[in-house]
């Protein structure tokens, strides 16, 4: 199997460049080349990307080889096989801080995953998934407390959809796309009344589509 180095070096980058890619110093991608530091889920999501290859590669869950065909006895029916078991490791997807669903909140994803998950089947090819907990009643009975909503950032929200809306203060709302305005986007919340509102443009990050959700 190929160590880091091997894998950086096929990157063609060197440490400080690789340190600069994964948001940290070279004297810590050092130690993890070197074993000084151990490799986990929160290092092989960082490095992954920079070095093209899959988390599991990193962790070396991937590496364990598969079980040989076990050889028929001379009695046994001729096609009559063991199969190799199969070997999947679910890339891990980070769970970012928790969003109340009535309230501004400063948070995201400036600071950093809160723990981790297995990415489902229909995130896979998504490019920068995560998941979020529920917290607040605003959107009952779509979406309930300690629920995890899975997020696309990618996908554009269609009207109807639960979206993560986040504002340039950085607070969060999760909340129904209703539809884009001139004047910016406007959003719908179940409690404690049915109503609509409009966040500005001038207000207005990013809007982030849910695509599934988890119950706690």
């Amino acid at each position: 199997m190929s160590t880091m180095r091997e894998l950086r070096q096929a990157a063609g980058l060197s440490q400080e460049k690789l340190a600069e890619l994964a948001g940290t110093s070279q004297p810590q991608i050092n130690k993890l080349e070197t074993g000084q530091r151990k490799m986990t889920v929160d290092w092989a999501v960082k490095l992954a990307r920079p070095l093209g290859v899959e988390p599991a590669l990193l962790l070396g869950l991937d590496a364990a080889p598969a079980p040989a065909p076990v050889r028929p006895r001379a009695s046994s029916p001729p096609l009559l096989r063991a199969m190799p078991a199969a070997n999947h490791v679910a890339e891990p997807m980070p769970v970012r801080a928790a969003a109340r669903g009535g309230v501004d909140q400063e948070m995201f994803l400036e600071d950093g995953p809160i723990d981790w998950v297995a990415k489902p089947d229909y995130l896979k090819n998504a490019r920068d998934p995560y998941a979020m907990y529920v917290v607040g009643e605003s959107m009952m009975p779509r979406f309930r407390p300690a629920q995890l909503l899975h997020v696309n950032p990618h996908k554009p929200p269609a009207a109807g959809a639960g979206v993560v809306v986040v504002k340039r203060s950085k607070a969060v709302l999760v909340k129904e796309f209703v539809r884009r305005a001139p004047e910016g986007v406007v959003l719908r919340e179940y409690q404690p009344d049915d109503r609509e509102f409009t966040v500005a443009d001038e207000d207005l990050d990013t809007v982030h589509t849910v695509v599934g959700l988890q119950e706690p």
